[in-house]
């Protein structure tokens, strides 16, 4: 872990600019010129662009951007999924951070199923049946989806916030 860390630092932390690449580098490696200055993370996060590739890019003077460069197979294919679903992963790991805010929050014992919206048929039936005490619970019976886990949550802030019209 800590090579992939210290690689993408560097990847990070070392920029290129038009005016420092040899002629048509950035087409040979990028696919298009560049117009301002870029990051190698930023680069890598594009989806042609391969770790192998970039690390040839050429310097006006001949020699490469990149001094260092990372062999191991395993290695590289991390650095580029850490560098290319960044947005993703980063939007995932928020959202499981909100799951977990809500996982305790408690469900009314008399909660009316039938009063949420947009739960499907079956999803209300194993509610009923099941009676969870918890969202986190109610995430956790086998065919409530995460979707229907959002509804009940919805549902349950509009209970509290007294916005019945809306339940």
């Amino acid at each position: 872990r800590d090579r992939l860390d210290a690689e993408l630092s560097r990847l990070r932390s070392t920029w290129v600019t038009p005016t420092m690449l040899a002629c048509g580098e950035a087409e040979r490696v990028l696919g298009s010129p560049i117009e301002r200055e870029y990051s190698l993370a930023s680069l890598l996060s594009r989806p042609d662009v391969r770790y192998a590739d970039l690390m040839t890019l050429k310097r006006a003077s001949g020699e490469n951007v990149s001094r260092e460069t990372l062999t191991e197979e395993e290695l590289v294919e991390r650095i580029e999924v850490e560098v290319k679903y960044k947005g993703y992963i980063d939007r995932q790991k928020e959202e499981i951070e909100k799951t977990r805010a809500h996982e305790e929050m408690r469900l009314p014992p008399d909660m009316d199923y039938d009063a949420v919206g947009g739960l499907s048929f079956e999803v209300r039936q194993k509610l009923k049946a099941m009676r969870p005490e918890t969202l986190g619970q109610a995430g956790r019976i086998s065919g409530v989806t995460p979707a229907a886990v959002s509804l009940l949550l919805v549902h349950l802030k509009r209970l509290r916030y007294g916005d019945k019209d809306n339940v």
